[in-house]
């Protein structure tokens, strides 16, 4: 690998299947050690793009390079280089946890006790040496995720592509995956990230970039993402509903008029806060001398989930965006 460079290049990369374009000149870049979030709508070619730096997709125009070698030119130096793992576990049921460890160390050209020691060495990062002797078709979701991603360590990968690594998860498992994925990154391993949980993302990714109808249209730190597609505002909640009115009076002029006219569902005004903590005091002056009594007062941001509505017009929450 060229350790000087990035671990990932990507350059006007550009596929078709017959008449349909799946990508457009994507263009992204993710470091050693950096984690990358792909996100994007169902259909808008995170799997293509995936697939193709993994080798096993050729691109139709445009240029890849994973860990210093050409997708199109050198897939199995490529495959030499990475871990790929995604929703459903790659795992043969029939053997025990030790035994996939080490067949997977036999098959990536270690030694049988250079396999053992690895496979030791693992169980016990993972926190599996409990059930290193049974059966892997007898581990729950969580435990068969963290087995899948030790396989693909045995030999440390320069690039890890994880596609959807969470999904179905229980929230402790879910954590558990978190934290393996953050190891990555202080390992100096660069990842790639596509994930259905918005929040996931939000949390794990050093950077994001969102793509959609094959072409990427934002790319930057999830804070960076959220300042570009809705600025600070103020939320205030009254102690009583029926003081809404009373509020949008002693807000005044710092409540834009479209929304000085009350939803009749409304329980708390949302307003833009430009000057972020200087508008909240602001704020917080007028109703008091107003005498309105609030539950609630604070800036909020917005969250990744109204990020990805803004840049791509699908509907926030459980949305997919890990296909």
């Amino acid at each position: 690998m060229n350790r000087h460079g990035p671990a990932v290049e990507v350059e006007g990369l550009t596929k078709s299947f017959g008449d349909f374009t799946a990508l457009r000149g994507v263009d992204f870049q993710i470091a050693p050690g950096e984690i990358l979030g792909l996100l994007g709508p169902n259909g808008a070619g995170k799997t293509t793009t995936v697939d193709i730096l993994a080798t096993l997709s050729k691109p139709t125009s445009g240029r890849a390079v994973v860990a210093g070698h050409d997708v199109a030119t050198a897939s199995a130096a490529v495959r030499r280089e990475i871990m790929l793992t995604g929703q459903h576990a790659s795992l043969d049921d029939m053997l025990t946890g030790r035994e996939n460890l080490v067949l997977f160390g036999r098959l990536q050209g270690l030694r049988k006790p250079d396999a053992r020691t690895r496979a030791d060495e693992l169980l016990a990062r993972f926190d599996l040496e409990y059930a290193a002797d049974r059966r892997v078709g007898t581990y729950s979701g969580g435990m068969r995720r963290r087995i899948d991603i030790a396989c693909g360590l045995v030999v440390r990968p320069s690039v890890v592509f994880l596609d959807e690594p969470t999904t179905g998860l229980d929230p402790r498992s879910r954590q558990g995956v978190w934290d393996l994925v953050a190891r990555l990154r202080d390992e100096g391993i660069a990842t790639l990230l596509t994930t259905q949980y918005l929040e996931e993302a939000d949390e794990l990714s050093d950077r994001i970039v969102v793509i959609d109808h094959g072409t990427v249209i934002a790319e930057g730190t999830a804070d960076e993402l959220k300042e570009r597609t809705g600025a600070t505002y103020c939320e205030v909640v009254p102690r009583r509903r029926a003081d809404l009115p009373l509020l949008v009076d002693a807000l005044g002029s710092l409540l834009p008029p479209h929304l000085r006219t009350l939803e009749p569902a409304a329980d708390r005004l949302s307003m833009p806060a430009p000057d972020g903590p200087r508008t909240l005091v602001e704020a917080v002056s007028r109703i008091d001398a107003a005498g309105v009594e609030v539950h609630d007062v604070a800036l909020r941001r917005p969250s990744l989930d109204e990020v990805f509505f803004a840049l791509t017009g699908d509907a926030p929450g459980p949305v997919e965006v890990g296909a």
